[in-house]
């Protein structure tokens, strides 16, 4: 029988999510902190299923029930456990038991980059089969790589990834970094795992470290750069997650309005992931519309609002300063000014 192509072997995917997060200075797990109505890793595994991922393993560590609690509506995830937070490597190592017996690519990334698109990632694993590469890496060119992974490249193929804590002067000059988003020929790569050393200042496998093990073999890595660098933003504080919760919320408003839906003032409107608002409706400003809340069709929602898990039908009218908790306002309503419905 005929080796499956690039084009054809199957494809899995591993979310790396067993931090604590301790520059979040919270109790919470970082990768459930919300944004936009929903945790953190959430938009992140919304991108990978597009990928058509079969399975998909989380390696959880830290609040690992609580972790597994917020995942638990979320269909064909595999769990694995590190226990021991000992680089993304040994991370990667410690999911390989969920992959048994798979042949084909796994696609990683990690669960506190909720930037993703699913196009960048479709794009990214398309490139790695075009090349029958034995690894592709998401990279950009920043004008600051200050903190990141500089990614050394000669020829088009990657030589090795240096940390920033191990970088010399002359490689912190280079502005092509890392992402931290691969695609890996799982036969290929998996015994490289077992190679990784925690040779380097933080003490740790780094998963990076493959690539260079990959050229020592005369097998080069590819690199797959993003149009738009910002996709790749980690979540590390509190700074970083209302930088990319304001992404998020614009990426949200400008899909509502390519569908038809007016916002009078779009940034002082915050709506969340899960909310659909149907076309010809306006909502005027400082509106908060969070949860699963529906709006219908031509509908008009006054200043100063706030909509939680509710619905609101066809043509109907919120007058301003109005409270609605899991309630129903029905088509053509009006709901005079300052008027509450619902649980407080």
């Amino acid at each position: 029988m005929a080796e499956p192509s690039g084009r054809d072997r199957g494809l899995a995917a591993v979310v790396l999510a067993a931090g604590e997060g301790t520059r979040m200075r919270s109790r919470l797990v970082k990768v459930l902190h919300p944004l936009a109505g929903r945790p953190m890793i959430h938009h992140v595994l919304s991108s990978v299923r597009a990928l058509e991922a079969e399975p998909i393993v989380c390696v959880i560590g830290f609040q690992e029930e609580r972790v597994r609690e917020a995942l638990a509506s979320v269909s064909g995830i595999r769990f694995a456990v590190q226990e021991d937070q000992r680089g993304t490597g040994h991370a990667l190592r410690c999911a390989a038991p969920r992959l048994d017996g798979f042949e084909g690519d796994v696609f990683v990334c990690c669960g506190d980059t909720p930037l993703l698109s699913a196009d960048t990632l479709e794009e990214l694993v398309a490139l790695h089969r075009e090349e029958d590469a034995p690894a592709t890496l998401l990279a950009a060119r920043l004008e600051d790589p200050s903190g990141y992974g500089r990614v050394i490249v000669d020829d088009g193929r990657i030589l090795r990834i240096v940390e920033e804590a191990d970088a010399d002067a002359e490689v912190r000059e280079i502005r092509l970094v890392n992402a931290g988003v691969y695609c890996f020929d799982w036969p290929v790569v998996e015994p490289l795992l077992a190679e990784l050393e925690p040779e380097n200042v933080q003490g740790e496998e780094y998963l990076t470290d493959v690539v260079g093990l990959l050229a020592e073999r005369g097998r080069h890595a590819r690199v797959s750069e993003l149009e738009d660098p910002r996709e790749m933003t980690g979540v590390n504080d509190r700074a970083q997650l209302a930088e990319v919760e304001g992404v998020i919320r614009r990426r949200i408003r400008r899909r509502l309005m390519a569908r038809g839906v007016t916002f009078l003032a779009p940034e002082t409107t915050l709506v969340d992931a899960d909310v659909d608002i149907g076309p010809d409706t306006v909502v005027y400003p400082d509106v908060l519309i969070e949860g699963a809340s529906t709006v219908g069709r031509e509908a008009v929602i006054g200043p100063f609002s706030r909509i939680v898990d509710s619905h609101v039908g066809r043509g109907a009218e919120l007058r301003g300063w109005n409270h609605l908790v899991r309630t129903t306002i029905p088509n053509g309503a009006i709901v005079k000014a300052f008027v509450r419905r619902g649980a407080d």
